[in-house]
Parts: structure tokens; C-alpha cells; sequence
């Protein structure tokens, strides 16, 4: 992934050195469970951590030897060689390539699944606070884009809140599911290494043995694990396009934080544009762009091949790394945003008080009118007022078929503003609990 969207802790994961670090252990913890079986000398297991265990691996060796095998861990293989000794041809008993790529991939993920995890509880954090802040500020709700009825700006931020705690369940069992250890050999049926090594290294490295593996761990673990990752970017993509929505000048019911000395536009100094939430928009696109190629990966030939590896290589950092980045960003645009009430307000009473037709409505029917009827006494007051003529509650009080059924008392009483708010602490209380 590209440095703009990188964060060093993420990245290190997927850096070159921590691969074969990984790949290092993997190999000393097998080794240790065959010792411990008599399969290699005691000594041997001991002299390969010692040689290798602090050791900083040579990458561009480790390339210099894989241009001439064309095999990334006999390269490796090749290289801790020269670091071990003659105990090193006690590496590797039993094992196959993929037992140590796919355990090391596994790895990688969940320890990429934690940082995300934290992610997440930090945009979390933010939703929460700014919520609570505004969790009785009146703005209006819309649905096709157009005047529906009032909402609270705290309401909004709860959707996501609670939206963002179901990514937050998924994100940890697809964590529990992605984390799982193979070390069966060729083709997984342990002919050449005993399953015990398999149970050794999986507790040894924070994993579970896989319970059956082909010569490859099954790439639906790692399907539903990206597919996730999609998901949570889908709902990134959903609070940033609210965010962008609200910030049209047009609207202005809020906006990014805007910085001393930030520039909107090269062109036009006037500009204050939503480059962070456009940002997350665009970020989210290519996380969900990793899925398609994890879900085909799940259709391997027979016992294995490695169609799946080239896909891996690249959509294993860079989905993470952009996800993780992404989430880091939100919870920042969220705890700076700047919130307007007042226009919130002004928009709210944009319409003059067509957002309460629908209490107007159940009125009418309440009182005796078909739905129907009720419908249309409604529609043909409110149509003048859409188009700028008149004022909804005036018309209303002056239309014969409304009078028969409503007094001006009670046409009144359907425009109160707090009516469309009184369950707002139920759902508070749904969504964050008894706080």
C-alpha cells in the first residue's frame, strides 16, 4: 500500500522482515515438537532458536537465492541455512511450503484484525461522545433526499453507532475464524509429521489447528474475513456520505474540522470542501474491491494449487492497511466535526411545518375520516405550500372538510416538534445501553 494511506503499525505487519520472522518461528516451534517426539535431536531444536532467534534476515539475499529457485521458502529456507548451520537440515521435517505461508498469512491477519478491532473502538468512542452531545438536537430526517420528518442529529450519530458495534462483532469472529494453524504436510494428511507438532506450533503462535486441511488451510476463512472488511467499509462509506451531504452549502447542518492555514481549492479561496469524508468514500471502494478476488479464491484445484497466493500477496496489506487507515480517519472526522443547530433548524422549518402531515393524517382518521379522505385533505394543503404558496397551518384551519373533524386546538397540536421526539432516550437506551 502506498505510504500516503499507511500507518506504520499496520504496515510493519505485512513488511518483509516480520514475514520471515513469522516464518522463523513457525519452523523453531516445529522443530521443538519433534524434538520433544524424538523425531530430531534436542540439541538441534535448541541450537536453531539460539543461532536464529535474534537474528535480522537478509532480505535481499533471501532474493538474490529465490531469482535462482523460483521458490520463496526454499529461498528462506536456503538463507536460515547459512544462519543455523548443519542444524538446519532439521528444519522443516515433515512440512510442505504452505504450512508455513498459510500459518504465517493467518497470523498476519489476526494480528491485522486486532489493530482494526481497536480501530473500530475508537470510532466507537467518537460516535458515542458526539451523540450524546447532540442526542436531543433537532434536524430534519430524509428519505429520497427530501423533507421526511424530524429526527435528532444524536440520532444519527447512534445509527452508526450501533452499526459500527455490529462491525465490531463481525470483525472478531472473522478474527477467530482466519486464525487457525496447518501443519499437515503434502497433501494434509500428516503421513510425514505427527498432528502433535501441528497442536505445538498452533498454541505456540496464538492459533487453533485447522481441523481438516487439504495441503492448504480453506480459503472460505479467508473469503468471510475479507468480506467483512468490505462490509465495514460499506458502512464507512455510509456515515461519510451523510457527512458529505451535510456539508453542501446548500444544507450546512455540519462540517469538517477546518484547519489554520488548510486550502479548500486552488482555484477559489472561498472553498471549505469535505476532502476527508470524499476520501473515506473512495477508500472504501477499493477495500470492497479485495472481496471478489477472496471469494474466488475459495475454489482451488483438488488437494491445492496457488491461483490463491498472487491474489493474497497483494489484498492481504492492502485491505488491511486501507481499512485501517480509513477507520483512523473517521474517528477523527467525527470527534472534530463542526455542528450547526441552528441550521439544523432552519432547515427543519424549511418547509413550514409540512414535515407534520403525517400526524395530521392519523388525526383526520382518528377523528372519523376514511384514510383516504384523510389523505387527500392533507395532500391538497400541503401542495400549495411545497410550491411557496401559503402557510400549511393557516390553510389547514381554513378547509372545510379538515374543520369537520379538527379544531384549530387540535390542528395546532399536531405541530408540536417534542411529539416526534419522545422515544428518543428508548432508543438511546437501545442502542448504548443504560448510560
Amino acid at each position: 500500500m502506498i505510504p500516503r494511506y499507511s500507518r506504520p503499525e499496520m504496515a510493519s505487519i505485512w513488511e518483509a522482515q516480520t514475514r520471515f520472522k513469522i516464518w522463523f518461528e513457525i519452523e523453531a516451534h516445529a522443530a521443538d515438537a519433534l524434538a520433544e517426539l524424538g523425531v530430531i535431536p534436542k540439541e538441534a531444536a535448541k541450537t536453531i532458536w539460539a543461532k536464529a532467534k535474534d537474528a535480522t534476515f537478509d532480505v535481499a539475499r533471501i532474493d538474490e537465492i529465490e531469482r535462482e529457485t523460483k521458490h520463496d521458502v526454499i529461498a528462506f529456507l536456503t538463507h536460515l541455512a547459512e544462519i543455523v548451520g548443519p542444524e538446519a537440515r532439521f528444519v522443516h521435517q515433515g512440512m510442505t511450503s504452505s504450512d508455513v505461508l498459510d500459518t504465517c498469512l493467518n497470523v498476519q491477519l489476526a494480528r491485522a484484525a486486532d489493530l482494526l478491532i481497536a480501530d473500530v473502538d475508537r470510532v466507537l468512542a467518537a460516535l458515542k461522545k458526539r451523540a450524546f452531545e447532540h442526542k436531543m438536537t433537532p434536524t430534519i430526517g430524509r428519505s429520497h433526499g427530501i423533507h421526511a420528518e424530524p429526527v435528532t442529529f444524536g440520532l444519527k450519530l447512534a445509527y452508526a453507532h450501533a452499526e459500527f458495534s455490529r462491525a465490531r462483532e463481525r470483525l472478531v469472529a472473522a478474527r477467530k475464524e482466519v486464525a487457525t494453524c496447518a501443519i499437515s504436510g503434502a497433501v494434509g494428511t500428516f503421513a510425514q509429521i505427527d498432528p502433535r507438532v501441528e497442536a505445538h506450533v498452533a498454541k505456540a503462535m496464538g492459533l487453533v489447528p485447522e481441523p481438516i486441511s487439504t495441503q492448504v488451510i480453506p480459503r472460505d476463512r479467508h473469503a468471510m474475513y475479507f468480506a467483512t472488511l468490505g462490509v465495514i467499509a460499506s458502512s464507512i462509506e455510509r456515515l461519510a456520505t451523510e457527512i458529505r451531504h451535510m456539508q453542501r452549502t446548500e444544507v450546512l447542518e455540519a462540517e469538517e474540522f477546518f484547519s489554520e492555514g488548510q486550502k479548500g481549492s486552488s482555484a477559489m479561496p472561498h472553498k471549505r470542501n469535505p476532502v476527508l469524508s470524499e476520501n473515506l468514500t473512495g477508500l472504501a471502494r477499493m477495500v470492497r474491491g479485495y472481496v471478489t478476488p477472496a471469494l474466488e479464491n475459495v475454489a482451488l484445484w483438488h488437494e491445492r494449487d496457488i491461483s490463491h497466493s498472487s491474489v493474497e500477496r497483494m489484498i492481504g496489506p492492502d485491505a488491511t492497511i486501507t481499512l485501517d487507515f480509513a477507520l483512523n480517519r473517521l474517528a477523527g472526522l467525527v470527534d472534530k466535526l463542526l455542528v450547526y443547530p441552528a441550521n439544523m433548524r432552519k432547515n427543519l422549518d424549511r418547509l413550514g411545518g409540512l414535515v407534520h402531515s403525517q400526524r395530521l393524517l392519523i388525526a383526520l382518521t382518528q377523528k372519523g375520516a376514511s384514510r383516504e379522505d384523510a389523505y387527500k385533505y392533507v395532500q391538497r394543503n400541503a401542495m400549495p405550500v411545497w410550491r411557496g404558496e401559503g402557510d400549511f397551518q393557516t390553510l389547514l384551519k381554513k378547509d372545510p372538510d379538515v374543520k369537520k373533524y379538527l379544531s384549530d386546538a387540535e390542528i395546532e397540536e399536531q405541530f408540536d416538534l417534542a411529539h416526534h421526539l419522545k422515544h428518543v432516550d428508548t432508543i438511546f437506551g437501545r442502542v448504548f445501553g443504560a448510560t
